[in-house]
């Protein structure tokens, strides 16, 4: 990535001293760096934030009481692994925060899930169904509130960052469910040919 970075670099300063424009690439340089400090600082401040509500949420029992209602659910879609595992709560919390766009939150659960998944995993080798199925969802990334795009909207002055909103919860809907629907159609398809070859 750093390789790739620096070519554009060094070919916009090439392009723009060729073209008699090395000003204007030299004041983009300068805009864009003070745009990003700004941007990192407006990111600071909501991530702070949303964060410290995620802790008093968590503290509180909010975040245990979403992850109950979650259970439910998440015990029909992993249907291989045990109803009383760890790694149902673990899977809740994890997508719990991912829903409030707190990755940074999200991530610990996300790995504790992960490392239950696998004790449950028989083939220690390879991912077992419900470690795909985990690992689709979670990259599709189902948000209600998408708090980094907010961030970065408010950051660079933009009039209503919050209308993010609606078209993300859209999206990130139909990528969570798709992930779901194609993860379980992969399982049928392996299973059957499990039982074909057994």
């Amino acid at each position: 990535m750093n390789y790739i970075f620096y070519f554009l670099i060094i070919s916009s300063i090439i392009i723009g001293a060729c073209n008699g424009k090395l000003q204007d690439v030299i004041n983009a340089v300068m805009t864009g760096a003070e745009l990003s400090v700004k941007i990192a600082f407006s990111l600071i401040g909501i991530m702070a934030f949303w964060l410290g509500i995620m802790q008093i949420a968590q503290k509180a029992g909010v975040i245990k009481y979403i992850s109950k209602l979650l259970r439910p659910i998440t015990r029909v879609l992993f249907n291989e692994i045990p109803p009383d595992s760890p790694a149902i709560g673990d899977i809740a919390m994890n997508f719990t925060a991912n829903a409030f766009g707190l990755a940074n939150a999200a991530t610990p659960f996300g790995i504790r899930a992960m490392e239950e998944l696998q004790k449950e995993n028989k083939d220690k080798s390879s991912a077992s169904n419900s470690m795909c199925l985990f690992l689709g969802m979670n990259t599709a990334g189902f948000q209600l509130v998408p708090t980094t795009v907010i961030a970065i909207l408010a950051g660079i002055g933009y009039k209503n960052p919050t209308e993010i909103i609606a078209p993300t919860l859209l999206v990130t809907a139909i990528a969570f469910c798709s992930a779901i629907i194609m993860a379980k159609i992969a399982q049928y398809i392996v299973n059957k040919k499990g039982e074909n070859n057994g």
